[in-house]
């Protein structure tokens, strides 16, 4: 039982770095592109209209403010660790050099259910923008091809059919190259960070000159009450569950987590860093502290300019919790600026997923180097040097659940899987630094016993306060990991089988 606590030493990952076949095509600024490219969108497009509606209200800015705090003890830590083990793999390995194999397998098991799930609601959330966007030239999708089965009202067979299509364009894509995708992702960010600028400056305008959101006396109205009392909704799910007050803060922290993954998917890329030691660490907190000023501007922006229970999926506007901030423009009456935020939409969450994806197939390298998951999810292509085996299966995977799921479920479990990655690695710098004191470290936490302390608490806590049904589901997946870290990973594992790998390269 002892071998499941083996730890991988640092001169194996340096000996990993020298064999990797991956292209080296990846400068600061196109790491920080990739930060910024997956953590604009999925909370700016996707989670600020369940976020008002069904946690927070107009208070839905104070829980990005804490959701960035704790990103902040977290991103701290991610860049120590970046700063020695530049590989893929991202928490994963942080976890296998620190705190042992055990870990590390939950560390990436988690991980896969961050980023897969990640990958579906973003492409939920866009199938809702490329809708609104085809109505625009006068295409109406009919129900049926654009609902899951348990959003659909009619009858007969639904399926999400934008959002299954996007993901295999995607995933061919991303088996093409690296340098490709990340040429394609820096121009969708720099169109979808001008989109996010204009909605702030469009929005402040139409608050502040509507006298029927602002005056002078009472403010803008619809933050009045900005933090609204607790009370009892349905979820998704159809459950009554509290929201609003400050429970509703904190549940709405928790559940618009997932918008902050972005920086954990620029550790991910590591391998393919020209610098990792320098260029990784300053991508993650260039990529969150820009990221997290803009989430705070729009949520502001997005709750003054429509009432929070106006999100209601039963309510007047049905569609407005799948493009939140489009439908905010139209119902203020600005249906030009609608269009424009739609088209950005449209075009920028095609990089959240693409982002997604890519971190999700480095994960796979990571592990099936290590013998944890089987060599054909590291394999990569002899002329794209890419994992395109793992990259087609994944790609099949994520189109079909997204296809057939609701977005708040795939929300709260990416969630989940950030919270519980970004608790470990917090964790594994305390642990490094009492046994590897002297190590060199390019980067370095400060003040780390508390930035630990603080990153571990606030994450906790935000785990218990997802939604008990996301807490559920994310345990069943703990389960199955543990079974199939039991039944395939420990005996296949390089570190505890190094008999088995004498021959193979």
């Amino acid at each position: 039982m002892s071998k499941i606590w083996v730890k991988k030493p640092l001169s194996a990952y340096e000996a990993d770095m020298k064999k990797s076949e991956l292209k080296k095509v990846l400068g600061k600024w196109s790491l920080t592109a990739i930060g910024v490219g997956a953590i604009i969108g999925g909370g700016i497009f996707v989670l600020t209209g369940t976020g008002a509606y069904y946690h927070a209200g107009p208070a839905l800015a104070i829980s990005f403010i804490i959701a960035g705090i704790a990103c902040v003890f977290a991103a701290l830590c991610y860049a120590e660790f970046a700063s020695i083990i530049p590989v893929e793999g991202s928490a994963y390995a942080y976890a296998y050099g620190t705190v042992g194999e055990i870990f590390a397998w939950a560390m990436g098991w988690c991980l896969i259910l961050e980023y897969a799930m990640a990958s579906m609601a973003v492409s939920v959330s866009w199938s809702g923008y490329f809708t609104k966007f085809l109505k625009i030239f006068g295409v109406h999708l009919p129900g049926y091809l654009t609902s899951d089965p348990a959003s659909y009202t009619g009858d007969g067979f639904s399926m999400n059919l934008p959002a299954f299509i996007l993901v295999l364009l995607i995933t061919a894509l991303l088996v093409k190259g690296t340098k490709e995708a990340a040429g394609a992702n820096n121009l969708i960010v720099l169109m979808k960070t001008s989109a996010v600028i204009f909605v702030i400056i469009a929005g402040v305008y139409i608050i502040f000159s509507n006298t029927d959101l602002y005056n002078a006396v009472d403010g803008v109205k619809n933050w009045n009450p900005f933090i609204p009392d607790q009370i009892k909704i349905k979820n998704s799910e159809g459950d009554l569950v509290s929201a609003y007050g400050i429970k509703g803060i904190i549940s709405g922290a928790a559940a618009i987590f997932f918008a902050y993954i972005g920086f954990d998917a620029v550790s991910t890329q590591a391998g393919e860093a020209i610098n990792p030691k320098k260029d990784v660490p300053f991508a993650i907190i260039a990529s969150l502290l820009v990221c997290t000023a803009l989430y705070i501007c729009v949520s502001l922006v997005l709750t003054g300019m429509m009432h929070y229970t106006d999100f209601n999926p039963e309510g007047k506007y049905p569609d407005a919790i799948k493009a939140p901030v489009a439908y905010a423009f139209e119902i203020a009456g600005k249906h030009w600026a609608s269009n424009v935020v739609t088209i950005a939409a449209t075009v920028g969450l095609i990089s959240v997923v693409m982002v997604m994806m890519m971190g999700q197939s480095r994960i796979f390298i990571g592990m099936a180097k290590d013998g944890l998951i089987p060599r054909f999810f590291g394999e990569l292509h002899p002329k794209t040097k890419t994992p395109y085996k793992g990259i087609i299966l994944l790609g099949i995977i994520v189109a079909l659940i997204a296809a057939f799921t609701p977005i708040s479920t795939l929300a709260d479990m990416t969630s989940f899987g950030t919270l519980f990655a970004f608790t470990l690695v917090c964790i594994a710098v305390w642990v490094m630094r009492k046994k590897e004191p002297d190590l060199i470290r390019p980067f370095k936490v400060p003040a780390y016993k508390i930035v630990v302390a603080l990153g571990v608490f606030i994450n906790i806590y935000l785990i218990f306060n997802l939604s008990a049904h996301a807490l559920e589901l994310s345990a069943v997946w703990l389960f199955l990991g543990g079974v199939v870290y039991f039944s395939y990973g420990k005996s296949n594992s390089k570190l505890n089988n190094p008999e088995k790998y004498k021959n193979i390269d």
